[in-house]
């Protein structure tokens, strides 16, 4: 579809208010790809689809240098970190933590939390207590996280730091007092993983050599000098925040094994099956809604000019719901991934294009992890019950949730 012109106006407040399905609202309204608006007072293309993911992607085009908001460096990704790095300096970062990718080492992060759900599920079913999911999943990776990244956590500061990192993503996106929250958690974390690097440099700390903690200490920039130590701050951050944000798919893991039972029952036949199903929750439901970039230099795409510099938004939500990707992409259909794998750019929950090359979250390899761990406690290894709940979703929230969190009772254990 060629992209039209929308008249100039400031979409801030509608993007706020509905941040998953604004843009994909005006696209199909005005039958485009794209369009041109105000956002935060700035002249912004948004752009959804596959075609514009591709587009979007293309690192001679666009540039990430300077493009978050504030407020999202402030809380959600930190100051310095690899996500607003170009070119060289951005592979050799990136590098750091593809590094940390390797399957056993994943796999060994999946052991961890799933000890971490067995020994909480014991308890809820010796005490008989109702629970909410969501608030009980954050100190268990919490803890699961830190020993897997070696960073030193006494038992006596997990619900500290479990409510430093929920806020630097269950926070970021909200406004007023919670905003102001995750700015703050934002520098006790920063400070705290500082005072980890600088032990580990000291000698004081000796994490294993394979780990995040001992490998970001010890990094260094594209230019040999060692990351200053508040980036490497950042860059350990960047390992535990978004490890404890799993806990969101999770959820939404344990919505969709309620809500589509006839799925759930397939995806139980085997790891085929069961991994259609998680990547059809990740497809379906939302996460981060959308990424934001500049453009490099200026050119035209269907008849709408890219001027230097311009901020541009890819609508992740309404890609991952494109129906020139997707058939009936409204409908939860888990057998669409068993059929065949997408390509880089239909599918984006957590970006799109190359790991390496490009700005893809490598973090997808542990969530994919993690979430088959908890599949696996979920369906075989507990019962529970699901009472009457408001399980509809949040759209206007930063992540969107269940309205209730996911409440479960009567847990026992298989």
């Amino acid at each position: 579809m060629t992209a039209r012109h929308q008249p100039p106006h400031d979409a801030t407040l509608a993007l706020v208010t509905d941040p998953y399905r604004f843009i994909s609202k005006q696209c199909i309204r005005i039958g485009a790809d794209g369009f041109e608006t105000h956002v935060l007072f700035k002249d912004t293309i948004c752009l959804k689809g596959p075609e514009a993911a591709a587009l979007f992607y293309d690192v001679d085009r666009f540039k990430r240098e300077g493009a978050m908001p504030s407020p999202i460096r402030k809380t959600l990704l930190g100051e310095g970190g690899v996500q607003g790095l170009d070119g060289d300096a951005h592979r050799h970062r990136k590098q750091l933590f593809m590094d940390l990718m390797a399957p056993e080492r994943i796999r060994v992060l999946g052991e961890l939390l799933e000890a971490e759900l067995m020994r909480a599920a014991a308890g809820w079913a010796s005490d008989g207590r109702e629970i909410t999911f969501y608030d009980e999943l954050h100190p268990m990776l919490t803890r699961a996280v830190c020993a897997w990244a070696g960073v030193p956590l006494e038992a006596a500061e997990v619900q500290r730091r479990a409510r430093e990192l929920r806020a630097l993503f269950d926070a970021a996106g909200a406004r007023g007092p919670r905003h102001l929250w995750s700015r703050y958690a934002r520098r006790k974390v920063d400070h705290w993983l500082s005072r980890v690097v600088e032990a580990i440099r000291d000698g004081g700390q000796t994490p294993d050599e394979d780990t995040a903690a001992f490998r970001i200490a010890h990094a260094r920039e594209f230019n040999g000098e060692l990351l200053a130590a508040n980036i490497a701050a950042v860059e350990l951050a960047n390992v535990l925040r978004p490890t404890v944000a799993t806990a969101v798919y999770v959820v939404l893991l344990a919505h969709a094994l309620h809500t589509h039972p006839e799925a759930a029952q397939v995806a139980r036949e085997g790891p085929v099956q069961r991994n259609a199903f998680i990547q059809e929750v990740r497809r379906f439901y939302p996460f981060f809604p959308s990424l934001i970039a500049r453009v490099r230099q200026p050119f035209t795409w269907r008849g709408l000019s890219f001027p230097a510099d311009r901020q541009v938004i890819l609508d992740l939500y309404g890609t991952n719901h494109d129906p020139s990707a997707w058939a009936d992409p409204d409908a939860f259909r888990p057998r669409r991934f068993a059929a065949h794998p997408p390509g880089p750019f239909d599918f984006v929950p957590q970006g799109g294009g190359d790991h390496l090359a490009g700005h893809r979250c490598p973090g997808e390899w542990i969530v994919v992890e993690i979430m088959e761990r908890a599949f696996e406690v979920l369906t075989r290894r507990i019962r529970y019950e699901v009472p009457q709940q408001d399980l509809g979703l949040d759209f206007g929230r930063l992540p969107a949730l269940p309205r209730s969190r996911f409440i479960m009772r009567g847990v026992g254990l298989n």
